[in-house]
């Protein structure tokens, strides 16, 4: 008697078979049932890829800057290194992308270069009001500016970056100035540039904007009324971003892993330790850990955080008193493996649970590189969940084996940063670099090379 897979081998090279039924089966018929493609060992969470403007990036990419607007709309924040950076608005009715925020033409600037505005990497946040508040930065230097550095030319300094206020309804954009200039104050100090923006969260009620600079992160706050700057003193984390607690108290993560509160009523900075099992956070990580990221509950009480280079979430309660510790939960890692990756994408969904995206070593046989995982925690049953790992259902949403596209200096535009699972699914490669659950429950991401809003289909934050 004959195996199956030699009756096929042979149908095959007759050119047909008829089944049980009477119907014939083409030679492509039977090569296609014969090689099946392999089956992936995880689930796939399976997104709709939308390219992102090319012209408002130079690399491909962008960082933490993405949010729904109070109209149901995306906004994702762009970088184009040497140039400008852009808030591209995406409507998912029509599917439509367009630039409602061009940064130099908000703040007049004709500088390019390393002096340019050139990301908005600030997490978008979004006020009661509807008005959207970012910041820009500085970029790098390109290989010219370089060049130019070691034959002792001069190249455009960075005067700081500014803080923006974009009104969907109006479809305007306020600049609201420097907040950490490069001033005579600060030349005196031995600084050669001025401070870029890490990060804006509005107190409207208050009529307050916390601002995080960067490269230092000092904690600086605006007040709406006197439309000044003052620096609040405590030196802050990594790109950290500020919470407002449910007394309405700013709060932001020190350098050093405590916690700095700034309470408007008594305008009094104070700093208090952050204890997880008794230790200092920082003791309690047991490793050096970097960018604290962390979103607040709906009620202003607890904050949920992660950091980029650790597996684990935390619960912090943010309610205690000022000079007692702010205590912390350890809630387990998000996901088992290896030199983990998350960016800007902790963040709570209108079902109640955290969601996070995580990217590990793809250990399992099935293909190579990075896997990115989106994963769940539920407060109510204390439990983790692996939704998967993200995948693009139309991969045809850029063309990746076509000429490679180059920037106007000719400079070629990166587009390695997807890669091909062995059944042929699309998957992102290097990071996922921020992620936003929407009101009605939608997942959005971005990711970068080609740079690309991916909405999940899959998964939805609903019970």
């Amino acid at each position: 008697m004959q195996s199956g897979n030699s009756l096929s081998r042979r149908a095959l090279m007759q050119g047909a078979l008829t089944t049980a039924g009477g119907i014939a089966m083409s030679q492509s018929d039977l090569l296609a049932a014969a090689v099946q493609p392999p089956k992936a060992p995880f689930t796939y969470v399976q997104t709709k890829a939308f390219h992102i403007p090319p012209e408002t990036t130079t690399e491909e990419s962008g960082y933490f800057s993405l949010c729904e607007g109070l109209n149901g709309k995306i906004y994702v924040g762009t970088a184009a290194y040497g140039r400008n950076s852009f808030l591209v608005e995406f409507d998912p009715a029509t599917e439509r992308m367009r630039i409602v925020l061009d940064t130099h033409k908000v703040v007049g600037q004709k500088t390019t270069g390393y002096a340019a505005q050139a990301k908005l990497h600030t997490r978008n946040f979004v006020g009661p009001s509807g008005k959207i508040y970012v910041g820009s930065k500085q970029g790098y230097l390109s290989q010219a500016e370089r060049a130019a550095q070691k034959k002792g030319e001069k190249v455009p300094v960075y005067q700081g970056g500014y803080v923006m206020v974009y009104d969907p309804a109006k479809d305007t954009t306020e600049n609201l100035g420097m907040p950490m200039p490069l001033d005579d104050a600060r030349r005196k100090a031995g600084r050669t540039e001025g401070e870029g923006v890490i990060d804006v969260t509005a107190d409207e009620a208050r009529g307050l904007i916390y601002v995080v600079t960067c490269e230092h992160q000092h904690w600086m706050l605006y007040n709406t009324r006197t439309k000044t700057y003052r620096d609040l003193g405590p030196i802050l984390r990594d790109q950290p971003n500020t919470l407002i607690d449910a007394q309405g108290r700013g709060t932001a993560i020190t350098s050093d892993f405590r916690i700095a509160r700034y309470e408007p009523g008594k305008d009094r900075v104070t700093i208090d330790p952050l204890r997880v099992d008794g230790k200092p956070f920082a003791e309690y990580l047991g490793a050096k850990r970097v960018h604290p990221d962390w979103r607040i509950t709906p009620d202003g009480r607890t904050a949920y955080l992660q950091l980029l280079d650790d597996l684990r979430m935390f619960r912090v309660d943010l309610t205690s008193a000022v000079g007692q510790p702010v205590l912390a939960t350890n809630l387990g890692d998000r996901i088992k493996g290896a030199h983990p990756d998350s960016r800007g994408s902790i963040c709570l969904g209108p079902d109640g649970r955290v969601y996070s995206a995580i990217r590990i070593d793809n250990t399992t046989s099935f293909g190579k590189g990075y896997l990115h995982h989106l994963v769940r925690h539920d407060p109510s049953t204390r439990r983790m969940e692996d939704l998967g790992v993200f995948t693009v259902r139309n991969p045809g949403f850029f063309d990746f084996k076509g000429i490679q596209t180059k920037n106007p200096d000719g400079s070629l535009r990166p587009r390695h940063g997807y890669h091909t699972l062995p059944d042929g699914t699309l998957t992102p490669l290097h990071v996922i670099m921020a992620m936003i659950v929407a009101r009605n429950g939608t997942i959005y991401a971005t990711t970068i090379y080609p740079y690309t809003l991916l909405k999940v289909e899959t998964v939805k934050a609903i019970k």
